[in-house]
């Protein structure tokens, strides 16, 4: 016969539940495959790839400076991202600037972009938009013209099988979340999806947390990044740093993500080592640890 239970272990026991539900962390997806951007190394492509599949990551995400390295022979980037194992989950196609007066030439850039993509066994690309005037803000003009070449590059990367996302960016078009918001609007979503940059997004005046949710039907991929405020006059008063090194939320963001049943990738990104006794693998892996320390782990 079980012995009852008197008040004092009552309390002793609900006293413990309680303190272990305070120190529980918030739920979300155990598991979120979780890709690195090759930005940090810089042109050091092959470091790079060998390092963030040291880290442990699943995807790696490339910019257009491969194309310089490896325009002529993707087979050859194939190869060594598939010898360790990381599948290309994003790559940077760089600007489509609405200035140049041939957007037609600007299309075809794209496109071309998105047939090495293609030849890597990758789906995704993200786009920016540099034309952002050096005073004031854009026109509403030029946010729709952006939105709208955006789309016609969309549908075009979507017959040779790859999407394009649009990436909102701090001091081009798209810095702020209003900006964002008449971007996308000028833009099908079966051509155009969303990159939500989560920092960017947050320095440029707007909450992470509620973008994820306004834009649930629209975010196919995710940039963890984190930010935090520089003291100074300076022309930029904020640096990127690693994850938990700033002041993006980044709890609430992963706990957004799960209550839409995100099942994109999550691609960290650092665009520099933030402080020069660092390397991009001690960086990768601190934001690896922090996401960890906070229940997010890497799917297989």
């Amino acid at each position: 016969m079980q012995a009852p239970v008197t008040r004092r272990a009552f309390l002793i026991k609900t006293t413990m539940a309680a303190t272990a539900l305070a120190i529980t962390p918030w739920p979300v997806a155990s598991a979120i495959k979780l890709g690195y951007a090759a930005i940090t190394w810089g042109d050091n492509i092959e470091q790079a790839i060998q390092q963030i599949a040291e880290a442990g990551f699943r995807g790696i995400q490339l910019r257009s400076n491969t194309l310089a390295m490896f325009g002529s022979k993707p087979q050859e980037l194939l190869a060594m991202l598939e010898q360790h194992h990381l599948p290309l989950v994003m790559f940077s196609s760089g600007n489509a600037n609405i200035n140049t007066g041939d957007d037609e030439a600007v299309i075809k850039m794209h496109v071309d972009n998105a047939r090495f993509v293609k030849s890597l066994k990758g789906t995704d690309m993200q786009i920016t938009n540099s034309s952002r005037p050096k005073q004031g803000s854009p026109s509403k003009e030029d946010l729709q013209q952006f939105g709208r070449l955006l789309n016609e590059i969309g549908k075009r990367t979507a017959d040779i099988g790859i999407t394009t996302n649009y990436h909102n960016h701090m001091a081009q078009l798209g810095q702020t979340p209003e900006e964002v918001e008449t971007i996308l609007a000028n833009c099908d979503n079966r051509n155009v999806r969303l990159l939500l940059d989560i920092a960017h997004y947050q320095q440029g005046g707007g909450d992470p947390v509620k973008a994820i949710s306004h834009y649930r039907e629209r975010i196919k991929n995710i940039h963890l990044k984190d930010v935090r405020q520089l003291q100074g006059d300076g022309a930029q008063r904020y640096q990127f740093v690693e994850l938990g090194q700033g002041t993006v939320n980044l709890p609430a963001v992963c706990k957004a993500l799960t209550s839409i049943n995100f099942t994109g990738w999550g691609i960290v990104e650092l665009d520099a080592v933030p402080q020069k006794d660092k390397t991009p693998l001690q960086c990768a892996n601190i934001s690896k640890a922090y996401l960890e320390s906070i229940g997010v782990h890497i799917a297989n």
